[in-house]
């Protein structure tokens, strides 16, 4: 279903009471996938990704597009060329991209083994925000942000993407809405830095005098409730908050912003700096003062938000949504939430719809609210980006990792049953608030020679257990690096913040070699069961292969410089995985495996993928040692598939 007549402000819905529910659920609509832990998710920035003014790269049906503006990147002439104070001071600002050209680079997805796109927010940002390109302040719940196109344009993308086999999954936020009003604060003075004061609303469970919502131009100036249009016509579109549901003061906690992150009920009522805190509402609590999570009673303002997307599943045939800041929010909220939105997405056929969670912290805070809300998967848990990624460059010992999938004790489950579906892996993301100050894309870090351990890492996410998801650029080799999340968004599409501290160029090359490693692994993965959904085992290994000398490789001192080798087995069938976290020579290790799959018709394993490509299709023998063992060589940095 077309709705062409949805690009102007007239037709857009301005109440829930407004929309055509009837109309918008006559599409035929996509049926989600039989198993997420199957697809291989990549996450990009919107604003970020593609402008559609590129040329000299391969459409959608693989042809080449010479109608372009902008050239692709080339690094002997193209690299570091923009002054770097000019080019970091753009990084912070919108800078182009669309909808529309991130729908004309959906067969550069599909051919990198991508099966679904993970898109920031694309709703209706506050009008005059200069930096809101990431889309997390959103004034218009129902409503694109023009910078990024139309409703149109969304539906257009997504058919796309379903024509080539990709679902798609939208960022959305619930926890909070934009700086659509400001206010009247009576306390805590905050000294500008500049001989100046001013009034700095901090949480202390305490409400604040509110002055008003915030006009076009940003200034409070409009009534501080539900807006009758009839008197102030021009609050729409772009004052106040929309749809008009959420304008009724009751719906903001009003409490100021979050001093003490950790801090409870304070990182739940408080405003993301200037976001203003939505009230979801409230649970019961019993004798000893605990949340009793099953009498939790929602807001008008979550009911809304219920009716939002899905409003946005029925409009757009949406696969998922990936839901921002799960930790901020009354968990009976988010149970509410999630009940609510999958009984509507299996209305619609999608028995399957994928409600991913930003839940940051630790397994255990991540397994417990999982459990507790119905949510089918996390993404956040700060020690999976930390492992994966110093694993590879031989800072991290292998069992830290590999064991994360394995505690059945914190799970209450068996080892391969709950991470593989419900756990996002990722090294590299948008914000990378494990790393403070220093923040760094993995190639971004030069001392320990980044791009030469990118194989490896690139190898275990898309390899071990969990549903994998590769952040833009990785497979460019994007390399930003500095104080600010800034530097860990640049534009594929070159602009005036391309990566490599370039401009103008783009970076659709698909003759990378980083991108036909992806490439490569994907096919493979998606081929063999066992390396989607197949229990993990980290390998012994030995240099000599003599009895007695096997054993899991482990650091000396405070590095590993081995081969790490692991099996992934479903129904009897083994596959060898292992990378070299040397990157200067390659390593051999006699690897054991298991021992009762590989009988007198199983004597070889055959090597069917490596980074130094001479060795694939070569045969390694399987022998008596440790049980049974096979004898391999991982080239510098490298990565090697043996079945």
């Amino acid at each position: 279903m077309k709705n062409t007549d949805n690009k102007t402000h007239d037709k857009i819905e301005r109440s829930i009471a407004d929309i055509d529910w009837v109309s918008y659920q006559k599409r035929q609509f996509t049926p989600s996938p039989a198993a997420w832990e199957d697809q291989v998710l990549y996450f990009l920035m919107l604003d970020r990704f593609s402008d559609g003014k590129e040329k000299s790269y391969l459409d959608n049906s693989g042809s080449p597009v010479l109608t372009g503006t902008t050239p692709q990147f080339q690094f002997d002439r193209d690299a570091y060329k923009a002054d770097r104070k000019q080019w970091a001071a753009q990084g912070n600002r919108w800078l182009g991209g669309t909808l529309k050209g991130l729908a004309s680079k959906i067969g550069y997805l599909k051919r990198l083994g991508v099966s679904a796109i993970w898109i920031s927010p694309v709703f209706k940002q506050m009008p005059k925000d200069e930096y809101s390109y990431h889309g997390y302040a959103i004034q218009n719940f129902l409503d694109i942000d023009p910078r990024f196109g139309c409703r149109q344009d969304l539906q257009d993308l997504v058919d796309t993407a379903h024509a080539q086999g990709i679902y798609v999954i939208l960022d959305i936020i619930f926890n909070h809405s934009g700086d659509v009003f400001a206010y009247d604060a009576d306390r805590y003075v905050t000294d500008d830095g500049h001989g100046g004061h001013y009034m700095d609303p901090r949480w202390d469970n305490r409400s604040y005098r509110v002055k008003g919502y915030r006009n076009a131009d940003g200034k409070a100036e409009v009534p501080f409730a539900r807006i009758d249009l009839a008197v102030h016509p021009e609050a729409w579109p772009d004052q106040a908050i929309w749809p008009e549901e959420l304008q009724d003061t009751d719906n903001f906690t009003c409490k100021g912003r979050i001093s003490n992150w950790d801090y409870d009920p304070e990182f739940r009522e408080g405003d993301f700096i200037t976001l203003k805190d939505i009230d979801h509402g409230r649970h019961d609590y019993n004798a000893e003062g605990k949340r009793i999570i099953d009498n939790f009673y929602p807001s008008k303002a979550l009911t809304t938000f219920c009716d939002i997307y899905k409003f946005w599943i029925a409009f757009a045939d949406i696969d998922g949504y990936r839901i921002d800041t799960v930790k901020h929010m009354e968990p009976g909220a988010t149970r509410y939430f999630t009940a609510v939105v999958q009984e509507y997405a299996q209305s619609l056929g999608k028995e399957n719809f994928y409600l991913i969670g930003e839940i940051t912290g630790g397994r255990e805070f991540a397994f417990n609210l999982m459990e507790t809300t119905g949510l089918n998967a996390a993404l956040g848990i700060d020690e999976i980006p930390d492992k994966l990624e110093y694993l590879a460059k031989g800072y991290r010992d292998p069992q830290s990792y590999f064991s994360l999938f394995r505690n059945s004790v914190l799970v209450g489950k068996g080892s391969h049953t709950w991470y593989g579906k419900h756990i996002v892996t990722l090294f590299d993301d948008h914000d990378q608030v494990r790393k403070g100050e220093n923040k760094a894309r993995f190639c971004g870090d030069t001392i320990n020679h980044g791009y030469a351990h990118l194989s490896a890492v690139v190898a275990l996410n898309l390899t071990t257990m969990g549903i994998p998801c590769l952040y833009y650029g990785t497979e460019q080799a994007f390399n930003g690096a500095g104080d600010n999340d800034r530097y860990l968004r640049e534009c594929m599409f070159g602009g005036k913040f391309g990566s490599l501290q370039s401009t103008d160029r783009h970076f659709f090359n698909e003759a990378h070699e980083i991108y036909r490693l992806i490439a490569d692994i994907n096919q493979i993965r998606k081929e063999r069961l066992a390396l989607r959904r197949g229990r993990q085992y980290l390998r012994q290994i030995s240099e000599s292969g003599e009895a007695g000398t096997f054993g899991l490789p482990h650091m000396i001192g405070d590095r590993i410089l081995s081969v790490v080798p692991w099996s992934r087995i479903f129904d009897n069938h083994e596959i060898v995985l292992a990378v070299n976290t040397d990157i200067d020579k390659p390593r051999t290790a006699w690897v054991t495996i298991d021992n009762a799959l590989h009988g007198d018709k199983s004597q070889f394993l055959e090597c069917i993928y490596s980074t130094d490509r001479v060795q694939i299709g070569s045969a390694i023998k399987i022998e008596v040692r440790n049980g049974k063992a096979v004898h391999l060589t991982v080239p510098p940095g490298g990565f090697v598939i043996y079945e």
